[in-house]
């Protein structure tokens, strides 16, 4: 489980793709406590450290991540959020993340509303349901309010302060880039439960 604060931003050193799965290597020069087998959160994906080196650690993208997220797209040198799995006695300062993402959206427009980088995304209506007002998102790892939402167009709009532009990568975005989007878990389980029986499920 993650909180969505972003922790470090660092760039992947190497990428190595097979049939299989790809393998990546990320810099680390804020993380002290790493072992393999733990959990990290890359650009909002759950991913397990399959080798540590002194700045750098080493995790596998399976083929069914990589057809979900954004992370097929990733190349060498580009800057991902990263954040290690939360622990029980730290504030919950952004929201519960699962680190399982839920699918990807497009950027559309980005623009300032004073300090504030107002940025609208483009998501299926699939994960539109999941979007409402004043509520909880995900982007790329980051905990975001949802600051407006256009149903009619599958749209909604991100206004992110100063101090998430600088800790993230979310500045360094551009018309047309693709991010990987979490819908809060709360609302997901909700609307499953409402619409349990409506898609064929039964009490047992």
């Amino acid at each position: 489980m993650f909180t969505g604060l972003i922790e470090q931003t660092s760039p992947v050193l190497s990428i190595n793709k097979t049939s299989a799965l790809t393998e990546m290597e990320i810099q680390n020069t804020v993380f002290d406590d790493l072992n393999t087998g733990d959990s990290v959160a890359v650009n909002g994906a759950c991913l397990t450290i399959t080798k540590l080196q002194e700045h750098s650690f080493f995790v596998e993208i399976i083929n069914e991540t990589s057809d979900i997220t954004s992370l097929s797209d990733i190349q060498k040198g580009d800057i991902l959020n990263l954040e290690r799995a939360m622990r029980l006695d730290q504030r919950l300062g952004g929201h519960i993340v699962s680190g399982h993402v839920d699918g990807t959206g497009v950027i559309e427009k980005i623009s300032y509303d004073g300090d504030a980088l107002a940025v609208s995304v483009k998501c299926s209506r699939k994960l539109m349901r999941y979007m409402t007002l004043k509520g909880s998102v995900t982007i790329d790892g980051i905990s975001l309010t949802l600051f407006d939402i256009k149903p009619e167009e599958d749209i909604f709009i991100l206004n992110i302060i100063p101090e998430t532009q600088n800790k993230t990568n979310i500045g360094q975005k551009t018309s047309g880039d693709i991010v990987n989007i979490e819908a809060d878990m709360m609302i997901k389980h909700i609307d499953h439960l409402l619409n349990f029986e409506k898609a064929g499920g039964t009490h047992v």
